[in-house]
Parts: structure tokens; sequence; C-alpha cells
């Protein structure tokens, strides 16, 4: 009985009552299933209604936009940092200036680090736009902890706050981290530069090399040239789907591109697909930051799984969600034709009370450093701390306010 989810107290309390001891059935296990967090069914809810058209039983026929073709799906869109002002919508505008104001006030509370000379606002500015960026979908512990490291990157020096004004006001709805940034996949900007560090000819500092060692175990390429590169599934992405480039942040040279697919917002999965990257950044820090950043920004938004699916035969293509910290679940034979032969995949999976009990812990020391993962963890605490004050104090005049209306 205990092995079925009894108790001590439970076997006393029907020796009284004089019921019969039984472990319960099926029907009723299922009914004592803890229900999910209200934050994950509201972001279960949202994600449905705002990237798919539910009320279409079948997903093929749904007509491409204009923006889809060219790569932005509603999930890229979704995952991508929110622009200061948006054409779609007024309401994202206020939203975006509330998340501002109140994180350039908590800012200017409590900064980050020193404050460049000459520039007394640079890091209340740098933290306010990294928090509004993340939007309101996301948790408060991702946008601080993403909003601090924008800010102690950006506020390093006045060439480093330079560039990350220059990039705000260029392209605001790119995922910054430290070696690299996320843009959202363009054909037109670039299928160019993908196709020349992945066709396997020398480019820039690198050597020639067999272009099969990046797209062997993949079901397209290697391509002849630029437009049957850009007429792949690499860039016309299913509706499902989302795409990203990887940037290096210091030479702003593309590294590779990052794909998400299998999108389920129902069940609150997706699945990461390798990076498509050049040999030399196989194992790379940028390849590894662009892994992270996405994952976070996914589990932030309410995801409670993400599977990474490789192929058996593909060796270093199953270092990464080792790496990762990514858990081997299992391995199916015959899943899938790639080239017209057979191919068995391995299915590695993340829950996200994985990631928020250790994996991110883990990834967050190896790319920013301990010191970074410590002051992390502190700088989460104290807002937590901060804002149940807060809403306590909200609670409480709310309160006030009712009883005073009744008297």
């Amino acid at each position: 009985l205990l092995y079925f989810g009894g108790s001590f107290q439970r076997i006393e309390e029907q020796a009284k009552s004089g019921e019969l001891v039984t472990a319960p059935d099926s029907v009723t296990q299922r009914k004592r299933r803890p229900l999910l967090l209200e934050r994950l069914l509201e972001g279960r809810e949202w994600m449905m209604m705002t990237n798919y058209n539910t009320s279409l039983k079948n997903a093929t026929t749904v007509k491409k936009s204009e923006e889809e073709e060219e790569g932005l799906t509603n999930l890229t869109k979704m995952l991508m940092t929110i622009a200061p002002s948006s054409s779609d919508s007024n309401s994202m505008s206020n939203e975006y200036k509330e998340n501002y104001i109140k994180a350039y006030k908590r800012c200017q509370d409590k900064p980050g680090g020193a404050i460049l000379g000459g520039r007394p606002n640079h890091r209340f500015e740098a933290y306010a736009r990294a928090y509004a960026g993340c939007g309101s979908h996301t948790t408060l512990q991702y946008r601080w902890s993403y909003a601090r490291m924008y800010e102690s990157m950006a506020g390093k020096s006045h060439e480093s706050d330079e560039r990350y004004q220059t990039l705000y006001k260029e392209r605001p709805q790119d995922v910054i981290g430290k070696t690299c940034r996320l843009e959202p996949l363009l054909g037109s900007r670039h299928a160019g530069e993908l196709w020349e560090i992945t066709s396997g000819n020398a480019c820039n500092e690198h050597k020639a090399y067999n272009a099969d060692e990046v797209w062997g175990f993949l079901d397209c390429g290697p391509f002849k040239n630029v437009k049957e590169l850009q007429e792949s599934q690499v860039f016309q992405l299913e509706h499902t789907a989302a795409g990203f480039a990887i940037v290096e942040f210091v030479t702003d040279r593309l590294v590779g591109v990052i794909h998400l697919s299998k999108d389920d917002p129902k069940n609150l999965n997706v699945q990461l697909d390798l990076p498509i990257v050049k040999p030399s950044s196989d194992g790379s820090m940028e390849q590894l930051e662009a892994c992270f950043l996405l994952l976070d920004r996914l589990f932030a938004h309410g995801y409670r799984r993400v599977q990474i699916c490789v192929d058996s035969l593909d060796v270093r293509g199953k270092r990464l969600p080792q790496r990762l910290g990514f858990t081997q679940e299992g391995q199916i034979p015959k899943h899938m034709i790639v080239k017209d032969a057979n191919r068995d995949s391995i299915i590695y999976g993340m829950l996200n009370s994985d990631w928020d009990k250790g994996a991110r812990s883990f990834l967050l020391k190896k790319l920013y450093g301990a010191a970074f993962e410590k002051a992390d963890k502190a700088i989460v605490a104290k807002e937590e701390a901060v804002e149940e004050e807060q809403q306590q104090l909200r609670e409480k005049k709310e309160a006030e306010a009712k009883a005073s209306k009744k008297k």
C-alpha cells in the first residue's frame, strides 16, 4: 500500500473506519495526479492562442505569410527579444514602456557595478532594455537574470556600452549573449554566408574540408549554390519550427544556424535540433551558448520538456546534449529514412525541473564563470525577497482600501 502511494496515517484512518485496506486502482491514482502550476497553464493557453490557429484541424493547409516564408514563424517571433515599439499592436509598446520604467527604477536602487565616467545612466538603461525585452510572458527570475547578465557585459567599458547601444538601435530583436548573439534566421540575410562556411570550400582563415562533415547526418545538403540552400528546409521552415542565426559577438561573423522543431505548446514540449555549424565551431563556446540562450528562454516561457534527437551513428552530435546536461531517454530503431538509408535515433531530454535544480547553474558556471553563477543566485534571491515584500504591501493597501469603502 505504501508503494502505491499510501501512508501510515491513511492506514490508521482505514483501520478505525473499518474500510478494506487496499491499494488504489489506476483510475483513482490518475485523479490524484497533481495539477500543473497556474503559471504553466496560463503560458500554455497564451502560446496556443498566439502562435497557432487552433480552429484549423489540418495544420498542413495553413497558408504561410510573407514573414513565415522568410523564416519568421510565430515561434521565432515569440522567442525574439521584444523591440521598444511594435507595428502590430499599441499595447505591446505600452507593455514595454511599463516594464522598462519598472526595471529602470529597480536598477537605480541597486546597480550591478561601477558607473562609467560621463555616463551616469548607462547601467540603468542597459538593465531596463534587457528586462523589458524579455516580455511579460517569461518568468520574473529569467528577466532578472538575463537583465543583470546584459547589464554586466554592457557596462564593462565605454566601448562595450557603445556597442550594446548600437545593437539595441539597429537590431533590438536579437538575443544577446557573451560570445554570440541569436538573430532571427532570414534567407536574404544569412544564406550566402552560411553556404560559404558549410560548403566545404576554404573560407576566411579556415582550410577546405569535406562538406559531409556538416551535412552527412542531415536530411538535406550539401548544396551546390546559395539559391539551393535558401530554398531548402534550412530556411523554409514548418509553421511549428523556429530558426536563428548564431553570430559571433566580436567579429560579427556567422557561426551557424540553430533550429527548433515539433513545437507542441499544448503539452509544453519542443525539439531542439543540433546546430548546423562549420567543423571548426563544433563544440565551441558559441555553439554551447546559443543552445543555452534558447533553452533558458524556452523554460522561462513555460516549456516543461525539450528534447534532442540524434542519429545513433553521429558521434560528434551525441556530445552536445551530454555537454548541455540532457538525459538519454532511449533509442528508436528505424526512426527515419535519411538520404534513402535507415536511421536509428537516440532521444535526449531536458525537463524544466532538471533545468531549475542544477542544469542551468552548471551551464552558467561553464559559460560565464563560477563568480557570475554565484552572483546570479544571490541576485535572484534578493529580487524574490523584494518582490514578495512589495506584493504584501500591495495586498495590504488593497485590503485597507476595501475596508475604508465599507465604512
